[in-house]
């Protein structure tokens, strides 16, 4: 299945979107920082929203100052203004009704839509989700982190990695690290970091409506399966299930058994994972110099920007990446810097 970015002007600037499958709609609002194209060259995250993109059309998208979404300076974080960015999303595709599937912090953000739009709404699955950000670490452990994001955001995303997949190998941390630095910079990710530590939608989630499944990871430790048991006594009528792992992102660990639970709150049949391997990426084909384009390309950078690092013209940078692709039979340069991460190459 291939995914095609489309961008919807709404009044907080340029948002990056990708609509994929065919059937009701079953939008994930932002989570935390996000960056569709590097994402969709996961392939655990591919073939996540492969299986619900059989039932569904699934819409995705990157908030305002990340991503592919315009990164305008100051973008506001709040709640508030995430709910406009949703509902402008909304409008421009022309969905009156829709389910919502949130998880992370995209959770207190879909439960605070839903309550705010009981019409819109027809179903909400909150997965990894809290209702309050001061469940998530004590207050000096929350500055401490949002310190480190600012000043050092190479470490800072490296802790993160290691909080959001502890049990990834060293091939995965270090994919979850590249893609959190592609997705934002350090300034608007320490930023949404104290935005999500800040929230406090208890009010909004005692005001839902909309039938909801909450799921959790019993060792989550990104956010604690405390935080989940809390948000389904809050939502009226919620039902509860948790499950073994630590893993945070839902198309990490055992993805399967997740999918069963939603098919079976959906009642829309089941959902079925696409077999994904490796891509096969051979180091000796690279020149040192493709290796060291690839590096940054992982690392978010324009060829613009590469070009301006190593003192090269853009042209030739195109044509590096052009190579790059070329050997290790790829569709992107995202594509590339996947696959070499995966096999180890840089």
């Amino acid at each position: 299945m291939e995914q095609e970015i489309r961008f919807c002007a709404g009044s907080r600037g340029r948002i990056a979107y990708a609509a994929t499958g065919d059937g009701p709609a079953l939008v994930v609002p932002a989570w935390w920082v996000s960056h569709q194209e590097v994402l969709w060259d996961e392939p655990g995250f591919r073939g996540f929203v492969t299986a619900l993109a059989e039932r569904h059309t699934v819409i995705r998208y990157d908030r305002p100052g990340t991503g592919l979404s315009e990164r305008a300076a100051g973008a506001e974080l709040a709640i508030a203004a995430e709910l406009e960015v949703l509902d402008e999303l909304l409008d421009h595709l022309g969905v009156e009704r829709c389910s919502l599937f949130g998880f992370s912090a995209g959770g207190a953000l879909a439960g605070a839509y839903a309550a705010a739009h009981p019409r819109r709404v027809q179903r909400l699955v909150l997965y990894g989700s809290h209702a309050r950000g001061d469940i998530l670490a004590e207050p000096e452990a929350r500055r401490q982190l949002v310190s480190v994001v600012r000043a050092h955001w190479g470490v800072g995303s490296r802790l993160l990695a290691a909080v959001f997949v502890p049990d990834g190998g060293a091939e995965s941390l270090d994919w979850f690290a590249r893609f959190q630095r592609a997705s934002a910079s350090p300034e608007t990710a320490a930023r949404l970091l104290e935005a999500i530590y800040a929230i406090d939608e208890r009010d909004a989630f005692r005001a839902i409506a909309a039938p909801t499944l909450v799921l959790h990871r019993t060792g989550d430790r990104a956010v604690p399966v405390e935080a989940g048991r809390e948000v389904a006594a809050l939502v009226p009528g919620a039902r509860f299930r948790s499950f073994p792992g630590a893993t945070h992102p839902p198309w990490q660990g055992d993805t399967a058994a997740l999918l069963d639970a939603i098919a079976d709150f959906m009642h829309l049949g089941s959902y079925t994972l696409p077999e994904t391997g490796p891509a096969e990426a051979d180091a000796a084909a690279l020149t040192g110099r493709e290796r060291e384009v690839l590096r940054l390309v992982a690392d978010g950078l324009s060829n613009e920007e590469i070009a301006a690092r190593l003192a090269l013209s853009e042209h030739t940078i195109h044509r590096h990446i052009a190579n790059i692709r070329a050997k290790l039979d790829t569709p992107s340069r995202g594509a590339a810097a996947a696959a070499a991460i995966r096999a180890g190459i840089i």
